[in-house]
């Protein structure tokens, strides 16, 4: 019989993310009805002569490929989720798959944009009864679709609120590209219709277009915010996020003084982050595990490495001798992880 090595206690996973199978079933769902009125809304407008019920369908089709990047993002995740080549587990996968929805997004506000212009320079005659029936049922959908999608990127995961009034609450930013492509899906539905019946009732052609245009401002606006919050995850740029004052906070409240030479906090989960943490310290009480206990109160800090280096002089900023020290505490570095 074999016997596990000593230092399989002290191993880990690496696997911070347990996936969010609600959401992507509903994302699947939301894929195929979204497809299915795709071809209906596409078909109307050719066969109704609507620009609007034509570019509201291809605008459609465009959600519909940003959902299927968003559904292959999770099945990625998932079947990655061990792969040991993964660093910190694969839930940026998710988070890459909301960035490309979200270039997808861009595309669709300029094609809405460019079509709009187009049909106000050149208006054509709209077959307004049927285009705002078929649009009416593309509204429908996309309601069914968003309902779907509802709440999970609010409350999927959990929220740390600590005595300092700090709340971190964080969303599935890749359920989130598809939400926000649902929305877009039904404010286009929305205007499309708001202008088909204003040319039907008061002869305006001319709101069509001019919805048009509202909805890719809307849009636009819609991908922007997305495209920062999910660049922020992938380059990792996250060091204004509560949790990294509240690291600093611990280390200031510490038993025994201690500077903060290097810092490094990065999101590993929805609401999970991995710290670096370098101190300098002459205090023989400061030591890695006891700095990780401290840090434990903040329960998104996942994978947490800390390092203690001591001065090897007197005149380093520490009023305690370095020869003073023990022996075996003045080595230039001591690592401890979790």
């Amino acid at each position: 019989m074999t016997s596990s090595s000593p230092a399989s206690s002290w191993q880990h996973t690496h696997e911070f993310h347990q996936g969010n199978p609600l959401a992507e079933r509903n994302t699947r769902w939301a894929v195929l009805l979204t497809a299915v009125m795709m071809v209906a809304e596409i078909a109307g407008g050719y066969v109704y002569n609507s620009m609007a019920l034509l570019a509201d369908g291809w605008h459609m089709s465009s959600h519909a490929v940003a959902l299927g990047v968003s559904l292959l993002a999770y099945a990625a995740a998932r079947r990655w989720a061990r792969d040991g080549r993964f660093a910190f587990g694969t839930w940026k996968i998710e988070v890459l798959g909301g960035f490309s929805s979200a270039l997808l997004l861009v595309g669709v506000a300029a094609l809405m944009l460019w079509q709009s212009v187009e049909r106000l320079i050149a208006p054509t005659p709209i077959h307004y009864d049927q285009a705002v029936a078929v649009a009416i049922v593309g509204l429908v959908v996309n309601v069914v679709c968003a309902w779907l999608l509802r709440g999970e990127h609010h409350h999927h995961g959990h929220d740390h609120t600590h005595d300092h009034g700090h709340a971190h609450g964080h969303d599935d930013l890749n359920l989130r590209a598809a939400y926000v492509h649902v929305l877009a899906d039904a404010a286009t539905s929305v205007l499309a219709i708001l202008a088909l019946l204003g040319g039907r009732l008061w002869g305006a052609d001319w709101l069509d277009p001019l919805m048009g245009i509202a909805g890719a401002v809307l849009v636009a606006v819609w991908a922007r915010r997305l495209l920062r919050d999910t660049g922020r995850v992938l380059l990792d740029a996250e060091m204004d996020a509560p949790v990294v004052e509240e690291v600093r906070e611990v280390i200031a409240a510490a038993p025994w003084h201690a500077e903060i030479t290097d810092l490094h906090v990065w999101r590993v989960g929805q609401a999970q982050y991995a710290c670096i943490l370098t101190l300098l310290t002459d205090s023989i009480e400061a030591q890695p595990d006891g700095v990780r206990r401290l840090l434990s109160v903040h329960e998104e800090l996942v994978h947490v490495t800390v390092e203690i280096n001591r001065p090897a002089r007197a005149d380093q900023g520490f009023s305690r001798p370095a020869n003073s020290l023990p022996k075996r505490c003045a080595s230039p570095g001591q690592r401890a992880e979790r």
